[in-house]
């Protein structure tokens, strides 16, 4: 009670206090057009991890790990789909009332029209399993992967391939109708337009403004179609997606740094939201750093950063949920925030940070109804590979073995102290 005292935090009775997970980073043994292209370029990418990452002080620390091409292929992963278990009592363990996992879409639907009986009975089990542990489920139905023959048929570039993900959807909505309490569509679009469409570090490696245009557009009309769908299957389900958003702020007084901020806060966190904002009933917030802009570039040397070489400051959480509350007028769920910290020396501050800034935000009017942190475990971190480390728990990937760091079992304390 003397940390929320000394605090002075309040939250709302029902508070989801969690953290989150993705399929293709924990599950293992996925077949869909990452895993493909992961084969294909880890070479590759093992011989430029020094040009890559060799900037980052930690380098000496990860250089052999990263210089190797198994680093880059996500083979069994966390071996999840086995351990869900296991994972789910660590969650049980840290007082979480909520987990974020989601569905592989490759797994369900592995070829067109063709749904895995077998796969949706996993999922049915695994969601139910998690309910009986006290813990709500926050489903993601796409994150980033899809099956082989979606892609072959141009993925979220096509319009008319919009109809193949809302029969997915459907389909999975229709099997897990009583377990669809909190969904999200989709994991943060602007994200993965811009490096699989723009910036080429992803599949397919495009380098387009207009096919990054064109995917944004697509993926909108794929979230505003899900919506209405699962909403007929059960309108009671409280439907949203999750959207990367930093805060932009300027770093002097200049009238160019100002422009540049606003700029650069509607076309990355407003475009988006604007062409969904009358299909959801929340806003998934991902919150990972802010950009102090400089005239017309950000820079950011006064600050610490994690091991990515991202900027912290979670103190900034806070102006950025006040200015989307005030915008939308929509719930506000942090659906990721979390830093790389393979010595767990930032993790804490960061999750206490946030959480001071979660409430003053409240204080002041938004409506906030959960943290959800990334990430539970170790994962794999899509282009980096298994070097980066965001778990609560760590993974041992020779082993598997879970150790709960010290951070994760202050995060737990906080918890229960809140919900008293």
């Amino acid at each position: 009670m003397a940390e929320r005292k000394k605090l002075d935090l309040r939250f709302p009775k029902n508070f989801l206090w969690g953290a989150s997970i993705s399929t293709h980073q924990v599950e293992g043994s996925n077949n869909n057009q990452w895993t493909e292209w992961e084969l294909e370029t880890a070479q590759l990418k093992a011989a430029k991890a020094r040009y890559n990452y060799g900037h980052l002080p930690i380098w000496s620390e990860i250089k052999d790990e990263a210089s190797k091409p198994e680093n880059y292929v996500s083979g069994i992963a966390d071996d999840h789909v086995h351990k869900f278990r296991e994972d789910f009592a660590i969650a049980k363990k840290l007082n979480f009332t909520a987990l974020r996992s989601g569905i592989e879409w490759s797994r369900i639907e592995p070829a067109p029209g063709n749904f895995n009986a077998t796969a949706i009975a996993y999922y049915k089990k695994y969601f139910a399993e998690l309910s009986q542990q006290g813990i709500t489920p926050i489903i993601t139905l796409w994150h980033w992967t899809m099956p082989q023959w979606f892609a072959e048929k141009g993925g979220f570039a096509k319009r008319s391939n919009i109809k193949y993900f809302v029969r997915y959807v459907r389909y999975v909505s229709e099997q897990l109708r009583s377990q669809l309490k909190f969904v999200l569509t989709i994991n943060e679009p602007t994200v993965y337009a811009a490096m699989s469409y723009h910036e080429k570090r992803w599949p397919p490696e495009e380098h387009s403004k207009v096919q990054l245009l064109r995917v944004l557009l697509n993926l909108a009309a794929a979230h505003r179609k899900s919506y209405r769908v699962i909403k007929h299957v059960n309108p009671r389900a409280r439907v949203g997606l999750a959207h990367n958003c930093a805060y932009y702020y300027p770093g002097d007084d200049s009238v160019i740094s100002k422009y540049v901020a606003r700029l650069s806060h509607k076309l990355s966190n407003e475009f988006f939201i604007n062409r969904v904002r009358h299909h959801q009933d929340f806003l998934g917030l991902n919150y990972y750093f802010a950009n102090r802009v400089m005239g017309t570039r950000v820079h950011n040397p006064e600050v610490e950063h994690n091991d990515l070489g991202w900027p912290m400051e979670p103190d900034k959480l806070h102006p950025l949920m006040t200015q989307l509350y005030q915008k939308y007028k929509k719930p506000i769920i942090i659906t990721e925030s979390g830093v790389a910290d393979c010595h767990d020396v930032y993790r804490k501050w960061w999750i206490a940070e946030s959480v001071k800034s979660m409430n003053a935000a409240i204080k002041e009017g938004a409506k906030v109804f959960g943290y959800i942190h990334w990430s539970l475990l170790d994962n794999f971190e899509w282009a980096e590979g298994f070097w980066p480390r965001f778990g609560l728990v760590e993974v041992d990937y020779k082993t598997l073995k879970r150790t709960i760091r010290p951070s994760a079992q202050w995060y737990a304390r906080l918890i229960k102290t809140l919900r008293t």
